[in-house]
This record gives structure tokens, sequence and C-alpha cells, in this order.
């Protein structure tokens, strides 16, 4: 394999790494791109489809994360369940909105839900305020998820 295809193989996975907090950025998927442009140039070795299946598996958490994050940090400073499925539901109409509707609209879902639901101003910014910190943590799990699949990924292509 051509140091020049490697060194695009790691930079695909850098923009994936950097795509874990930057919303415009596909992130664990173009790790997983990367992989598999890898795997396709060394005939699946030493990256063979098990592995890809591994990655793929840690790209799909990463996102399970990421869209539950916001409802649970919600839960967890007592929204209610409406307002965790607030969070949920902001979370996906704010894809269609870019890169800032997929952060706000978990918190926005949350709280409008929390305020039609309890009507208390106080309790639905406290829900907000759960969203806000789970989708923070969201944003740090991605970003861990990401780096343990570059290494991985880093330690079957070098380790020998």
């Amino acid at each position: 394999m051509s140091a020049g295809l490697l060194a695009l193989v790691f930079v695909v996975m850098i923009a994936g790494v950097a795509g874990s907090f930057l919303p415009v950025i596909p992130g664990a998927p173009l790790i997983v791109l990367g992989a598999l442009i890898y795997s396709i140039a060394t005939d699946f070795q030493p990256v063979g489809a098990w592995r890809l299946v591994v990655l793929a598996g840690l790209a799909a958490l990463a996102y399970v994360l990421d869209y539950l994050s916001g409802a649970l940090g919600t839960r967890k400073l007592g929204g209610s369940r409406w307002a965790m499925f607030g969070a949920i539901a902001g979370g996906l109409v704010g894809l269609f909105f870019g890169p800032f509707g997929i952060l706000i609209g978990p918190i926005l879902g949350a709280v409008g839900v929390e305020l039609i639901y309890r009507k208390d101003v106080r309790i639905a910014l406290k829900s907000g305020t759960g969203a806000v910190l789970g989708v923070f943590l969201g944003v740090i799990a991605k970003l861990s998820i990401s780096v343990m699949m570059v290494g991985l990924f880093a330690f079957w292509v070098f380790r020998g």
C-alpha cells in the first residue's frame, strides 16, 4: 500500500474525529469509510470484514448516544418523560435545520414540551439545562468513540 493512500485514509479518519464535535461533518461514518478504503486497497488485510463490522457498530453506537443524550440529560435533571420525547423529537426536527438545529433542537423540544405538559417555566428551563448537558456529554461520548475507532484501526494496521 502506498504512503499516499495511507495518508488519505488518515486524513479521512481525522476529519471523522473532527466530525464528532463539528455537526457539519458526518464523524463516525467517515472513519468507517476510511477503514473501508484501506481494506479494499489491501484486499481486506489486516482490516477484514469483521473488523469493519466492529467499526460500523461503534459508529452506530455513537449516533444512538448522540440522539439519546439530550433526552437522557433532560430526564436526569427532573424532566418528564414527555420532555424526553420532546428532546428526541427536537433533535430529529433539528436535522432539517443544519448544524445548529441538531444542537438546539433537543433543547427547544425539551423546554417546549415541558411547558405544554407541566406549564411551569422553572421546570421547563431545568429540563432544557438537562438537554444542554446531555448534548454536551453526547458530544464527548462521540469524540471518545471516534478516537477509539481510529485507535483500533491504527492498532490493527501497525501492530506488527
